[in-house]
């Protein structure tokens, strides 16, 4: 069995990507927990300490767990596609598509945050996905 390497090509890249945010995440947060001197008590609740970060720390961590929703299904859909050997024009297109949409969703997320703007390349990458999950559907049953 062969696999369409041109779609495992968009998943190495969002994972990749997803590591990228780790890494920015914890650049951010480590210093900001030393400048308010937060002591990582376990009987205080995760969020109820991280609450008392600043919002601009927050939003990667925010997003960072993000890139662990709806992206699993866009990978389920890509490693279905890639064992159907399915490398064609618009299957490559919506999946590079989907990854562009989320590192510049990632991107706004963290350094902006405007909601409107946010959930407008949510709603993309979502219409996106959707398609790429047709397609696959139609291929597959």
């Amino acid at each position: 069995m062969s696999f369409a390497a041109p779609l495992l090509a968009p998943v190495v890249a969002l994972v990749a990507w997803t590591h990228f945010m780790w890494l920015w995440m914890y650049a951010t947060r480590i210093p900001a927990i030393q400048r308010e001197q937060l002591m990582l008590d376990p009987g205080i609740p995760p969020r109820e300490l991280m609450n008392r970060l600043p919002p601009g720390v927050r939003w990667k961590a925010d997003n960072y767990n993000h890139l662990f929703e709806a992206p699993t299904l866009f990978y389920a859909i890509c490693l279905t596609l890639a064992v159907l050997d399915d490398s064609s024009y618009w299957s490559q297109l919506l999946a590079w598509a989907y990854v562009g949409l989320r590192v510049v969703h990632s991107i706004w997320q963290s350094l902006f945050n405007v909601i409107e703007v946010r959930f407008t390349l949510f709603l993309l990458s979502s219409l996106v996905l959707i398609a790429f999950t047709a397609r696959a559907a139609m291929q597959v049953f």
